[in-house]
């Protein structure tokens, strides 16, 4: 069973920033594509960022341009740097990771990840 275990979620104002980490089993960096979604109460999980195996990052058009995904495999670790947070990106966020979807040009579904972390909570007050 592949571990992902999330860090780093908490409050912050809005305008300001959160880093989160997902910290993987050995080797997952290198062999899984990864990405973080977040849920709200009472909607679907919906996809943030994705960074594939070889470096390569897609964002959700949702937080273009305020949210950075990137990965230090020597650390086994998974990052999302939020900047400039906004009441709206209140949710959990969770880590996700699969081999398959590292073949798949549309990663934005929850359905398409096998391997889950069980969340960081992030509230943004305005």
């Amino acid at each position: 069973q592949l571990k992902l275990v999330e860090s780093g979620g908490g409050s912050a104002q809005s305008g300001g920033s959160l880093r989160l980490s997902c910290k993987t089993s050995a080797y997952a960096t290198l062999n899984f594509c990864l990405a973080w979604f977040r849920q709200e109460l009472g909607k679907e999980r919906e996809g943030v960022a994705f960074v594939h195996r070889n470096g390569r990052a897609q964002y959700a058009d949702s937080i273009q341009g305020r949210f950075i995904i990137s990965k230090d495999d020597s650390e086994n670790t998974v990052y999302l740097q939020m900047n400039d947070l906004q009441p709206e990106d209140t949710a959990m966020y969770y880590c996700a990771a699969d081999r398959r979807v590292c073949y798949d040009d549309a990663w934005n579904a929850p359905l398409k990840f096998s391997n889950w972390g069980q969340g960081t909570q992030v509230t943004v007050s305005s």
